[in-house]
């Protein structure tokens, strides 16, 4: 049976995680042992951040809905209370859309959500 080499796999492997690493500053981009290291933790931050960036948006359209509710005289969570009582299912990101772009619908549903507190 024939003898079968490596070098050609190791290649492509190391290949790629140089192609990975291109841009890195230093010797991150040229020598493996380093590139290895550095596009590992690399994609670590990336996979994390992909996490991060959905509690990141929430929490910014929990801050403009907010914002706006304190302008009609409410705060966010007795309107979100008032919003559930009443029957009124809108999901985070478009109450805070609605909240910038059509203020008279968000005072509207500011309005429900008293009356449906009682307050």
């Amino acid at each position: 049976m024939a003898r079968v080499k490596g070098a050609m796999m190791t290649r492509k492997r190391r290949n790629k995680i140089l192609k990975l690493a291109k841009g890195y500053w230093g010797a991150k981009s040229t020598h493996y042992k380093m590139a290895n290291q550095a596009v590992m933790k690399s994609l670590t931050y990336a996979y994390v951040g992909r996490k991060r960036k959905k509690r990141d948006y929430r929490q910014l359209w929990i801050t403009r809905i907010n914002a706006a509710c304190k302008m009609n005289g409410m705060n966010y969570s007795r309107f979100m209370h008032g919003l559930k009582l009443s029957g009124i299912d809108m999901n985070r990101k478009m109450l805070s859309e609605m909240a910038i772009h059509e203020p008279d619908a968000f005072t509207a549903l500011c309005s429900t959500a008293k009356v449906a507190i009682g307050a």
